[in-house]
């Protein structure tokens, strides 16, 4: 059985003081977070989601029981006027009741008139399980010191990760037909209902087949005229899909790192998605299991440290890559470069080590039982890595 999540103190404690907003894919356990806050954190809670016509009915009456502390709004974001509805019970019953608001899409995009909200909330973003989330660990990292690696866990928990995705359902169950069904079920619901509640998508169908061409594409330069050109659309509607299915969490975008010694020419992101396990090729969907690990890290320190934090990745000229950077305060933290098997470190990696004084830099293996310094690069094995982050 899974513990409560990493967010649920944070959370607690900053509705204390603010109003929190916490996003991320549909699924990731958003719901379950808000409710675990019910009894353990606040005496009395009220939930309304905006999907339930009569909850939505006694949410748009402003029906708050008296004896409530904690109000949870669900899937707010799909009624237009949401942040002004918002802005006004907060300034009007702050002293009353604390505010969380979830929901299935990005809730600080959404900026289409009314007040503006800035100074009256937190935002966090809601991950899957990661590694050591998984395995109780609770990795303690300050920006520019070394990853503080710790000995293997025991077991397999990488593997089972990596094939059944960091999403509560298909993780609890490791069961192959369980995960076909619930990939099945929430991507129909992703575009059926979330997408549609929201946006306005002429052709829907072909924004389908959009979803099901991106878990091909993952690790590799992303061009949307080569989309475009696939789907048969034009450059706009293809650049706005991707936008949408991002903002909904579907699959997030790095780009290169352009500053300093070291300038990209190219400026296609790489894409990822926040389920893994959607992945059918192994090496992309474990480049895509230690993406999505560390952009949990960067997130945490955007939402919850407040630094100025972003992942990146490299390329030059020469075509010399390395596939994450961490940047903190536009400098670089730390690059990773990730191998199935070779132990044989990348020579992108040692290039931009020296070039850009990166101070520290892993070479991340799937193989276990690695562990060891070539030349200023830290060669070791995933599940040592992985489990010293967030």
């Amino acid at each position: 059985m899974l513990k409560d999540r990493y967010l649920a103190a944070p959370i607690a404690e900053d509705l204390v003081r603010k109003m929190v907003f916490l996003a991320g894919p549909r699924q990731i356990g958003k719901t379950t977070l808000a409710r675990t806050l019910i009894g353990a954190r606040f005496k009395e809670t009220a939930y309304f989601n905006w999907d339930n016509k009569q909850q939505r009915r006694q949410l748009m009456a402003a029906q708050w029981p008296g004896d409530a502390e904690l109000i949870i709004l669900d899937e707010l974001h799909k009624y237009k006027s949401w942040k002004r509805f918002v802005k006004g019970q907060y300034d009007a019953l702050k002293e009353k009741y604390k505010f969380l608001v979830t929901g299935s899409a990005r809730l600080d995009i959404f900026r289409k008139g009314g007040d503006s909200l800035q100074g009256r909330y937190h935002h966090y973003r809601l991950h899957p399980f990661s590694l050591a989330e998984t395995l109780g660990f609770e990795a303690r990292l300050e920006p520019f010191q070394e990853i503080p690696i710790a000995p293997a866990p025991p077991g397999d928990e990488l593997g089972v990760l990596e094939r059944f995705g960091g999403f509560p359902e298909p993780l609890l169950s490791q069961n192959e037909r369980t995960l076909r069904r619930w990939h099945n079920d929430r991507n129909e619901r992703l575009f059926r209902e979330d997408i549609r509640d929201v946006e306005m998508i002429r052709d829907l169908g072909r924004m389908k087949l959009l979803g099901d061409m991106l878990p091909g594409k993952v690790g590799a330069l992303l061009s949307v005229n080569a989309v475009r050109e696939d789907l048969e659309v034009s450059h706009r509607a293809a650049s706005r899909w991707l936008d949408i299915l991002e903002s909904f969490y579907y699959h997030f975008r790095i780009y290169p790192y352009a500053r300093g010694a070291v300038r990209s020419l190219k400026k296609e992101p790489k894409l990822y998605l926040w389920d893994w396990s959607e992945v059918e090729a192994e090496p992309a969907r474990f480049e895509n299991l230690v993406a999505s690990h560390l952009l949990k890290l960067v997130h945490w320190l955007q939402d919850r440290e407040g630094h100025k934090a972003r992942l990146c990745f490299l390329r030059d000229a020469a075509k010399r890559e390395v596939d994450f950077l961490v940047v903190v305060d536009e400098k670089p933290w730390f690059a990773v470069e990730v191998k199935t098997q070779d132990e044989q470190v990348s020579p992108g990696l040692r290039y931009f080590r020296e070039r850009m004084k990166i101070p520290f830099s892993y070479q991340v293996l799937k193989k276990a039982g690695v562990d060891r310094l070539v030349d200023g690069v830290r060669v070791i094995s995933a599940n040592k890595f992985l489990v010293a982050l967030r």
